[in-house]
Formats: structure tokens, sequence, C-alpha cells
């Protein structure tokens, strides 16, 4: 039972969105057993949460003004302030300006099933547990299914806290060793331990997190953040999901 999610891999739809194929996501009889995760980042657009570069105090040359004393505290209190509305918007500064980061985990169809909004220079790594965490998929009957039976996700990903947390749900770990982590294990001898699992053709379908994204992407308000607050934003979000989900459901019946 399972689907196996790359879950918690990260990304972000930078403005102009991405490149790269979407692809069809598939719908034969292992539909629902493997899966993926995945993200992508949303530049803040300019009429969007509004953060600004710039503090109370700021002369045009950068500088304070001669014998302003309270300059620098004026603009330490700004920035204080700045990072704080920031924070309350999920947004972060990272190398393509301000941004917010979706992570997501996705079935082996590429539909989502789950969400995580962070600033967008958050890492990828930790949010592996928390977007896990909310899978909530529910059957015919019974109660919803919350244990995918494996997950496939890149090296990013790979740590000694997420192989744990996989080992302690019984969730098969489809993750690649790192280079340096290989490289530290076999530096240690028998005291590193075993070489991790890795079975290679799951590992292959892990692309279907890229197409979900690059669906998710057709939709301007995604692709680039317009939307001032973050329940806004996953309320998008959560749309486009829908709407991939019923366009199966609908091919279906």
């Amino acid at each position: 039972c399972g689907f196996h999610d790359r879950a918690g891999a990260s990304g972000i739809i930078r403005a102009g969105g991405g490149r790269g194929d979407p692809g069809r996501a598939g719908t034969g009889p292992d539909r629902g057993k493997g899966g993926s995760a995945g993200g992508t980042a949303a530049g803040a657009a300019g009429h969007g949460p509004r953060v600004t570069p710039g503090g109370e105090g700021d002369q045009a040359g950068g500088g304070a003004a001669p014998g302003d004393a309270d300059s620098g505290q004026d603009r330490a209190i700004t920035r204080r302030r700045r990072k704080a509305r920031a924070a309350r918007a999920r947004l972060g500064r990272s190398r393509g300006g301000l941004s917010s980061k979706i992570h997501a985990v996705v079935d082996a169809a590429g539909l989502p099933l789950a969400f995580v909004l962070t600033p967008g220079q958050a890492g990828d790594c930790p949010r592996f547990p928390a977007v896990l965490d909310k899978i909530r998929f529910p059957g015919p009957a019974g109660r919803p299914r919350t244990r995918p039976g494996a997950v496939a996700a890149d090296k990013a990903y790979s740590s000694k806290a997420n192989r744990a947390y996989l080992r302690r749900r019984r969730i098969i770990a489809v993750i690649p060793e790192k280079s340096d982590q290989q490289a530290n294990r076999k530096r240690k001898g028998s005291a590193g331990g075993r070489p991790v699992g890795f079975d290679p053709k799951l590992y292959r379908r892990r692309n279907t997190v890229e197409r979900c994204f690059q669906k998710i992407k057709t939709w301007r308000g995604l692709a680039t953040r317009y939307d001032k607050t973050p329940e806004s934003y996953e309320a998008g979000l959560h749309l486009r999901g829908s709407i991939m989900w019923l366009k199966l459901l609908t091919s279906t019946t």
C-alpha cells in the first residue's frame, strides 16, 4: 500500500516560470502506488506583499546624515520590522530576490497531496517531515491513509534525520546518498555502517513532481506571487491542485 512520494522536495517558482515539459501524468493501474515531491519558487511581484529594501532615515547616498546620532538605531528598528513583516507573509530573500518557496508531495500520477509554504531562503531538508505529515488520502471507508509505501527524493534530502524519520514510520527511502556522506562512511570503515538502500527503478519516477510543478506554473498567479497574504496564495495552490484532481476523476467516470 502506498504512493511512494518524493516528498519534501521543495523548490521555488521563479517569476517567469521554469523550463521543461510538463509531460503527462500516468493514470494506469499502478497509479497511487508511487509518487514524488518537489518544489519551485514564486517571486514576489512589485504590487504584492510590501517589503521594501529601504528604511526610514536612509539618505540618498545610503549613509547617515551628519550629526544624526539616532539614524543607525532607527535603521536597525526598521530592518527588524521589515523582517517581521516578511516572515508573516512567508517571504524571504534568495538569489532571485524576494520569493516564497513551495514544498509539495505528489502521488505516482503527479497529483498533489500536500503543500507547505515557506520563505524563499528556507532549506528543503528540514521541511521534509512537515510536508509528509500533511498527507491525508481518504478512501471509500475507514481512516485516511497517511503513510506512503516509499518516498523518492533527490540528494538534497539525504540526511540521518530524514532517514530515521522514514524508518520510524516504516516508509521505504528512495534517496541517493551524497558523495561527502559516502566518503565519510567509507573513511570510518566498519564503524561507518552499511551503505544505504537505494532502488534506481523507483527513483526514475521522481520526475512526477517536476511535471506537477510545470502544471502549477501555468497559472500566472502562482508562477509569480501577487497575493499579499500567504493564506490567499495557498488558496490558489489548493484550487489548482483540486482542478488537477477533478480532471482525473472526470476522465475516469
